[in-house]
């Protein structure tokens, strides 16, 4: 049993270190709600393995969505069709993975449906993702900005995408690895897609 909690922003579409943690502090999970805005991180980007190796997908923002605006405040912009081309993405990168299509009638509603708020768009897919693989964490979620948590786990900085992870992350099957070999910490989609029910025993 692993002491303490932890806290973890909300991202979109998290990276397989984020469910990692999730899983190991499932019991005690406060979700960072009152932060401002951090741009360039996994907030509103995921990355997927593409035929031509990693893919970055972005959530554009609303311009304006500055670094003093609260995380729960950043609208999702629609000035270019980018859930259709997200879409049309991970269509490319797992229509022909193992499982792809057990998942893709509840993934479709995110690709269609306008969200206003990115915290939301994004807890809606959190929620949907820890249902598919099976965990319950314990989700909180912060009423205030706390710059420093001395009895939890703190991850609010820690998984970025310019940043190597720390995680020791065991290979699994991966659609293209043939080409690029195996890529770390993609997108929890991509092991989903690939491991299907036995993504949370890799967990």
């Amino acid at each position: 049993m692993t002491e303490g909690g932890a806290i973890l922003p909300m991202f979109y579409l998290p990276p397989i270190e984020y469910f990692i943690a999730l899983n190991r502090y499932k019991a005690d999970i406060l979700i960072e709600k009152e932060e401002h805005l951090i741009k360039q991180t996994f907030r509103n980007r995921t990355q997927v393995y593409s035929p031509d190796g990693p893919l970055t997908l972005t959530v554009p923002l609303v311009k304006g969505s500055k670094i003093h605006t609260k995380i729960k405040d950043v609208k999702i912009s629609y000035d270019f069709g980018w859930q259709r081309l997200h879409w049309l993405s991970l269509q490319a990168c797992y229509r022909r993975s193992a499982y792809f299509e057990f998942y893709e009638d509840d993934l479709s509603p995110f690709y269609h449906k306008n969200y206003t708020f990115l915290f939301d768009y994004n807890e809606q897919l959190l929620n949907l993702i820890i249902k598919l693989l099976k965990i319950k964490p314990n989700l909180r979620y912060t009423e205030e900005y706390t710059p420093e948590y001395a009895d939890r786990a703190d991850y609010r900085l820690v998984i970025n995408p310019k940043k190597e992870t720390q995680i020791d992350q065991k290979p699994y099957f991966q659609l293209f690895e043939e080409r690029h070999g195996f890529l770390k910490n993609l997108s929890i989609l991509d092991l989903l897609c690939n491991q299907g029910p036995q993504a949370v025993n890799y967990l």
